[in-house]
This record gives C-alpha cells, sequence and structure tokens, in this order.
C-alpha cells in the first residue's frame, strides 16, 4: 500500500496524544505522524519531513489553533540545548503527560488493568536540581559552559539555566574568567588538547553546605590556588573545591582521581531525617524533596513492621535500605559498585542503624547468596537502572517467595515489561503511583507494589 504522505508535504492536523518523550502525535488515516513541539488538542499546519511503513516525522509550521496550556518556554535555548523537553506547556499539562505516559506503559506494556490513579507533582518546577553539571568548551576565542545539544557533542552555551541553583551560573562564570585570564584552552575531545572538561556543583537541600568540582585532564599547577580563590571569591558560601583528574577517553563526567583543594570534598545533606555524606561520584536523588515523597509511598507499599526482614536490591548508598531499616525488624542492601556499599555502611554507623547488612553483588547473585542463607524476606525492594530487571534477578526475588515486592522505576516501558513477567510468575499488581521528580523534562518515576498470589 502506498503512502498517503510524502516528504515536504504540507498538511493540517490535530495534535491527539503524545509519544513516550513528549513530542505531539496527530494522525493521518490511521498513520501516526509525530510533531515535536506540540501540544494535545492543537491544530496545526506542518510540513512532513519523512515517512516511514508505520509512522511520520514532520516540523510544526503554523499554529492555528493553540491550546490553553501553551506557555512561553522563558529560555532563550530551549529546545535547543537538549536539558528540558516540556518547557511550551504549563505544569499542570505536563503532570497529565506523565501520568499517561505511565499508564500507557502499564496497559499497554504490561497488559495490566490496575494504573496509576494520581501523579504527586514537584512543589518547585525551577531551579530544583541539587547538582548542576556543565560542560566547558571553547568558542569565539573565549572558554564557554553550557549543555551538549541533544545526540551530539556540539555545546550549547547557557549563561543560566532554569533548572540549576544560582550557584552553578556564577562558579561557572568565574571559571571561564579564570581560564581566558591564564591563557588556559578547555578540552578538545577530538584532539585530546586543552584541559577544564566539566564543571560539577553540589548543594545541600537541608543544609548550607556548598561544593564545586572541576573537572580536568590535568592539574592546573602554580595556578592552583589562583583557581581556589577565583571559586571562593565569586561563591563566598562554598565549603568545598575539588579537582578530579579525569584522563579517560569519551564523555564519562567523573572518573579517575579526587583532589581536595580546598574545605571538605563532600557535602552533608539529609533526606527522611537521615544523614548522608554526599561526596562528587556519590549517587544522591537532585530533587530531594520529591524523593522523600517516592520513598515515603514506598514504605507505605512495605508495610514492614518489627519482625519484618526485608531485602533492598540495587540499593545505591542505601538510602532507601535505610529508611525500611527504622521500621523492619532487619534489612539487607545490596549493590554490585563497591564504593556505594561502602558508602551505605557508612551511612548506616552515622545514623546508628545497626539492622542493615550490605553485600556487595548484583541483584540476581545477592538474592541467590541470600537464599541460600535460608533468608526468607516478607519484603523485597528494588529501584534498578533505566535498563530494568534481568530476567535472572526476577526468578531470583520470586524464588524466594517474599509476600509484597516494591518496584520503584525510572523508566515506566522497562518497569511495565517487568511487572508482566512477575505476573507471569506468581505475582499481581496491586496499586502504583507516579512521581515527578524531574520538571520540564520528559522523565517520571513511579513506585508500584506487587504482592504474591496464593493458593
Amino acid at each position: 500500500m502506498e503512502n498517503i504522505l510524502q516528504k515536504n508535504q504540507i498538511i493540517r492536523v490535530t495534535i491527539d496524544g503524545y509519544s513516550a518523550e513528549g513530542v505531539g502525535v496527530a494522525h493521518v488515516e490511521g498513520l501516526a505522524v509525530f510533531v515535536p513541539g506540540t501540544i494535545a488538542g492543537e491544530e496545526w499546519e506542518i510540513r512532513i519531513l519523512k515517512v516511514q511503513k508505520s509512522c511520520a516525522f514532520a516540523r510544526g509550521g503554523k499554529l492555528l489553533t493553540p491550546s490553553p496550556a501553551r506557555v512561553e518556554p522563558g529560555c532563550p535555548v530551549y529546545p535547543k540545548c537538549g536539558g528540558c523537553d516540556l518547557r511550551h506547556m504549563d505544569y499542570g499539562e505536563e503532570l497529565r503527560f506523565k501520568l499517561q505516559k505511565v499508564n500507557d506503559a502499564l496497559t499497554r506494556i504490561g497488559k495490566q488493568s490496575v494504573t496509576a490513579s494520581e501523579i504527586v507533582g514537584s512543589e518547585q518546577i525551577d531551579a530544583y536540581r541539587n547538582k548542576g553539571i556543565l560542560a566547558v568548551g571553547h568558542m569565539d576565542g573565549h572558554a564557554v559552559t553550557g549543555f551538549y545539544r541533544e545526540r551530539s557533542h556540539q555545546i550549547i552555551p547557557v549563561e543560566r539555566c532554569l533548572l540549576q541553583d544560582e550557584l552553578t551560573h556564577r562558579a561557572a562564570r568565574a571559571l571561564t574568567v579564570f581560564l581566558d585570564e591564564n591563557g588556559l584552552v578547555p578540552y578538545d575531545e577530538e584532539t585530546g588538547a586543552g584541559t577544564v572538561r566539566h564543571l560539577y556543583c553540589r548543594r545541600a537541600v537541608h543544609g548550607e553546605d556548598r561544593l564545586v568540582c572541576v573537572v580536568t585532564r590535568r592539574g592546573f599547577g602554580e595556578k592552583t590556588q589562583a583557581l581556589v580563590n577565583a571559586l571562593r571569591g565569586a561563591c563566598p558560601e562554598l565549603t568545598g573545591i575539588v579537582l578530579n583528574v579525569n584522563k579517560t577517553a569519551g564523555n564519562t563526567v567523573l572518573a579517575g582521581d579526587f583532589y581536595t583543594l580546598w574545605g571538605r570534598g563532600y557535602i552533608r545533606d539529609t533526606l527522611c531525617g537521615l544523614s548522608f555524606d554526599i561526596a562528587p561520584q556519590a549517587f544522591f536523588q537532585v530533587n530531594p524533596p520529591q524523593a522523600e515523597r517516592l520513598y515515603a509511598r514506598a514504605l507505605r507499599y512495605a508495610a514492614l513492621g518489627k519482625d519484618d526482614l526485608a531485602f533492598d536490591l540495587y540499593c545505591g548508598a542505601g538510602t532507601i535500605t535505610l529508611c525500611l531499616a527504622r521500621e523492619a525488624g532487619q534489612v539487607i542492601g545490596a549493590e554490585i559498585v563497591p564504593e556505594a556499599i561502602e558508602n551505605a555502611r557508612e551511612n548506616a554507623a552515622r545514623n546508628g542503624i545497626r539492622n542493615a547488612e550490605f553485600l556487595c553483588a548484583d541483584a540476581g547473585e545477592a538474592a541467590r547468596q541470600l537464599s541460600e542463607r535460608g533468608l526468607k524476606p516478607t519484603v523485597v525492594v528494588v529501584d534498578p537502572p533505566r535498563k530494568g530487571m534481568r530476567e535472572d534477578a526476577i526468578e531470583a526475588v520470586v524464588s524466594m517467595e517474599p509476600e509484597r515486592i516494591v518496584y520503584v522505576s525510572c523508566e515506566p516501558a522497562t518497569l511495565a515489561r517487568d511487572i508482566l513477567r512477575f505476573t507471569e510468575l506468581g505475582y499481581t499488581l496491586r496499586d502504583a503511583a507516579a512521581f515527578d521528580l524531574f520538571p520540564r523534562t520528559k522523565h517520571v518515576e513511579t513506585v508500584v507494589l506487587m504482592s504474591r498470589v496464593k493458593d
């Protein structure tokens, strides 16, 4: 059957939904047409850019009927820098899209009838990030900081990112002035020449700690003190300055050796009333107030008592594990990254938590080890990376026959895929809720409760 659409064809369409990436979708004779920057309910005149068998891609030309949810992005580099996806719609529409994204995945991929009835929005939708990472580059003879254009290594200079704290902007200006004044050229990934690669800033949400980490190919030698003075002068609230010498190829931000140039090499923050020391390379939620709300729901689903044993797989530095430990008799966390396990043990000791144990192993191997010890958890909590759980990990969890499984996910599609597998192995989805930890982006977190189906 010949395609009804042709490249460069101009047509009128009504946007009737969104893709999982937040791109507006219209349907023409049953063919899905993806139009970035559009909002459901809008009528557009569009130009077809590419036609495939099952879908087409277009560019919005003329907006004929705007949505009441359309707003000015407020950012001069949106959407070029690729950091935000949804600044053209108001926050209410953004939350509607994200809830629909979760529920589409649960019903279409997961084949579930239970869906998320709510999405918990963020009280702060700008400047909410407690961590900022800027790429450093060279443009028109001067050092610049910004973000890579999506799917490229081209830096889009950004003077003020609306998602970042003001500290990040001042530190970036101080760093670029320092580089220019001292004749230092930012690192060039293609040639391997130059010095500074990234600027990394972190702040405590529940405290005054502020840290800047300069990522470079080599040290600054006799200019080191001048760098410290420049950053402290621009950012007097700093409590630490760290140098990360990263000699690796590619675009990994933090790697190699870390040196504290001034103050403390970490920040101390609290999450759910627990204290954490956070080094630049340690994982910590970028939106702690929202993370606390998500963890509270996970704890509610876990419904632990003082006689219960819980396993926390993919535990990272132990944030969820330590929250569980305050309600359970014993909790065992597992994580494959040795540094994270070391941090988790330190965090448990700092908070006086003695009923938490940590294993350095991947989720499947940890579940196997625990099963060999004859341990039977009441609850298993999993918080895997975006790619979801491996089949051996799912089977190992099921083999322990926990009464409840609490699954925290940052990717609805892999969550739904894994829920389908759990249901095939004897579990049923009981409840789900979505949480917006990353306003103005396409990302959404979900926490679900599954329980074992008993004969």
